[in-house]
């Protein structure tokens, strides 16, 4: 690799990580697709592309390493984790926070160090 600084332009206002971990049922770790993530995440992407925001970018991870509060998915830059349950907090989430610049205070998971 070189030693030179690499510019990446800034492409996404907003980059949404989706945890889509899946381990076997009555895994003692669980994780988010066991705890339904798969239809939210779907359902994400759908409202991304009917709102039509581009600068929004949406990636598919493995685990985010907090499988018990799943399912789970964090906003960066801001850094905002979210724990929606239905589609209609990932609606909210979607116009608050990705479309208004907003935070939805009462689906953000606060992380204990």
């Amino acid at each position: 690799m070189s030693s030179e600084a690499c510019e990446l332009p800034a492409v996404f206002r907003h980059h949404v990580f989706c945890c889509y971990q899946q381990r076997p049922p009555g895994h003692p770790r669980g994780s988010c697709g066991a705890s339904g993530a798969a239809p939210l995440w779907d359902h994400l992407g759908k409202q991304l592309q009917l709102k039509n925001l581009p600068d929004v970018g949406m990636a598919a991870t493995g685990c985010l390493g907090f499988c018990s509060a799943g399912p789970l998915m964090v906003v960066y830059p801001a850094g905002v984790w979210y724990q929606p349950s239905s589609t209609q907090d990932i609606d909210e989430i979607v116009q608050t926070h990705l479309a208004g610049d907003g935070i939805v205070e009462r689906l953000a998971v606060i992380l204990k160090r």
